[in-house]
């Protein structure tokens, strides 16, 4: 008895000491320095000058045409997990000195001149809203907001380099007020709980004061050379937000109403797509089956009608049936990679304190599932009859990756070019491509193998020899066509969320309404399957069996829209050529891959449903 209360005391106390990576807090003593690092500078969206250009690159911090103040020892660059690297972040230290509890005020950093082509540089950046990224024990320094419409103060990570006055004149933040929240634990035991900076612009001058004055900013002169000086000032606010919670105040909704809309609109209309997928299922399909099954199949006239006259060649292999299995394995290995990652999310397994975290388990996801990916394209491929399995072995793992990668690699020579932070470094490159050898390609060769050796299902009719002639179809029922009206109904489930994934996407912000887009992705899943599956119907009624390659562009037709999306509905104006190729390439490989993604959902749906109600017809 007491060896089992020792094991549950021990058991407790590891339950209590355990947290997840990333998210331990630090206890401060007064007196203890609190480092503070900076991140890369971002672009955003100017609310002050809505027709200045957007830019989509980042930059370093300690990129020299700043000319921001750098550590006496030189930038230490900080450890980054490979997501993080692959988003962009560059961690630094900072001269930046931070001891819990001590107030300092107008404490001189550095000064530096500006060039009139550095000048040019730091306010065309100040036009397109450029923010600074801080880190404080792994918080962001934000500004605090009010929200209008719900009137709750939140924390709106980052702050801008600089700003534009009412006469459209770019003017540089060069003194930072850095407001340190803290929590008292227990005594001489504190914890951060929030940071807040408050930019200003002073024109300091030969007397350094750091006192406001609005008639006299810091105005970066393209005519000549411009000193500036950089000053900071740090207080410490008791606060009684504890540390669990510490992050409330910097996820903030902007409208959930909008998207409650959204979940509540397309719900219904999921709902009323299975109604009437029941409908047809239950009362058409069986009142045919049954019709045609009562059939005496010695009488010399059967009156066949519909998708009954074409058993004989629904189970004919389409063209390129090896292209065909390796997009639908890939697009399986994509949706289970959402869905963990939904789920892993969901579950609050992902610390945004962990820096690049999603990333990170998305990429590893997705390497693991190969195995998953590559076992369902040997076996369609060896449903369709294939042979020639060492080239889906191959193709399996290479195709899909092997594209993405190239994109990759392409965008990321225009981030070279454009200087910017962004640009992933060749030993990050290399991590991904041994991450990819070593566990990728070896579990993909094993689900090949898996799947080339298990039995397929066997087809419930026989195919004919001579192909059948395939009447005229209707103009809808055209592939393209099709593909455009399916492809309405997922969009929706998606279109509100999408907005949200974008914006943290492009402009460095914190997505965690996973809540949210965890149904809207399931509602896509669903609508994807039931429009897929209902216009396939009517294909096969009016005599047309090649559904396996129409099924899979049916279901990707949502990739058009998320394209379009991306667009047309951007309400902001691209600045330079790198920006452009950046959100346009961006936006057509974020749609492929929904695209592949869903028409893989399209295909299986079919190909299930066609193996199904053609089990049910008696043939000779």
């Amino acid at each position: 008895m007491k060896s089992l209360l020792l094991v549950l005391a021990f058991c407790f106390e590891l339950a209590n000491a355990f947290y997840l990576p990333g998210v331990a807090p630090t206890p401060y003593k007064k007196g203890d320095s609190i480092p503070l690092l900076v991140n890369h500078i971002t672009p955003s969206i100017n609310p002050e000058d809505s027709s200045a250009k957007t830019y989509l690159y980042s930059y370093d911090y300690n990129f020299p045409r700043f000319h921001f103040c750098q550590h006496p020892d030189g930038p230490e660059k900080q450890s980054e997990s490979l997501g993080s690297v692959i988003f962009g972040d560059r961690i630094f230290n900072s001269p930046y000195e931070l001891k819990m509890l001590e107030n300092k005020t107008c404490i001189t950093l550095c000064s530096d001149i500006y060039s009139k082509s550095d000048a040019a540089f730091v306010n065309r950046n100040i036009r397109a809203g450029f923010k600074h990224n801080w880190l404080i024990d792994g918080l962001p320094a934000a500004r605090r907001m009010l929200d209008e419409q719900t009137q709750t103060t939140f924390y709106n990570s980052g702050f801008h380099i600089g700003f534009v006055d009412d006469e459209n004149t770019p003017h540089l933040y060069n003194h930072h007020d850095i407001i340190v929240e803290y929590h008292k634990r227990k005594e001489d035991e504190y914890r951060v709980v929030g940071v807040i900076v408050n930019p200003k612009s002073i024109n300091q001058g030969s007397d350094v004061s750091c006192a406001p004055q609005e008639e006299n900013p810091v105005t970066l002169s393209q005519e000549g050379e411009t000193g500036v000086t950089f000053t900071y000032s740090v207080y410490f606010v008791e606060s009684p937000t504890v540390w669990a919670t510490r992050w409330d105040k910097y996820l903030h909704v902007y409208d959930p109403k909008i998207q409650w809309f959204s979940l509540v609109n397309f719900s219904i209309i999921v709902v009323a797509l299975s109604i009437i997928m029941s409908h047809i299922l239950i009362r058409t399909l069986k009142n045919d089956i049954q019709k045609y099954n009562e059939i005496n199949l010695d009488d010399d006239v059967i009156d066949e009608m519909g998708w009954k006259l074409v058993y004989g060649d629904v189970f004919r292999p389409p063209k390129n049936p090896m292209l065909l299995s390796v997009l639908v394995g890939s697009g399986l290995q994509l949706l289970l990679m959402a869905l963990s990652t939904c789920g892993f999310a969901l579950f609050g397994l992902l610390s945004p304190s962990n820096r690049g975290s999603l990333a990170t388990l998305m990429f590893i996801l997705y390497a693991v599932f190969g195995s998953v990916g590559s076992f369902t394209s040997a076996y369609i491929y060896k449903f369709f009859q294939g042979e020639d399995w060492k080239t889906n072995m191959i193709l399996s793992p290479f195709l899909v990756p092997g594209a993405l990668f190239a994109f990759f690699i392409f965008f990321n020579f225009f981030l070279i070019f454009a200087n910017s932070s962004g640009a992933v470094p060749i030993g990050t490159m290399f991590v991904i491509v041994l991450v990819w050898f070593i566990i990728s390609i070896p579990l993909s060769c094993v689900g090949s193998l898996l799947g080339f050796r298990r039995q397929v299902v066997k087809v419930p009719v026989k195919v004919n020899q001579i192909p059948r002639q395939i009447p005229k179809q209707s103009w809808y029922l055209k592939t393209s066509n099709m593909a455009l009206i399916a492809g309405i109904f997922p969009f929706g489930a998606i279109a509100i969320e999408m907005y949200f994934i974008f914006n943290s996407l492009w402009f460095n912000r914190i997505y965690y309404m996973f809540g949210f887009l965890f149904f809207c992705f399931v509602l896509m899943i669903i609508t994807t399957l039931l429009v897929t599956l209902l216009l396939t119907y009517y294909t096969l009624c009016n005599e047309n069996y090649k559904w396996q390659w129409r099924s899979f562009f049916v279901g990707a037709g949502i990739s058009i829209y998320v394209f379009l999306h991306a667009l047309i509905l951007s309400k902001f104006r691209l600045g330079g050529l790198t920006s452009v190729v950046l959100y346009v390439g961006y936006s057509f490989v974020i749609s492929l891959v929904i695209g592949l993604l869903c028409g893989s959902i399209g295909f299986l749906g079919v190909m299930v449903f066609v193996l199904r109600i053609y089990s049910q017809i008696k043939v000779d």
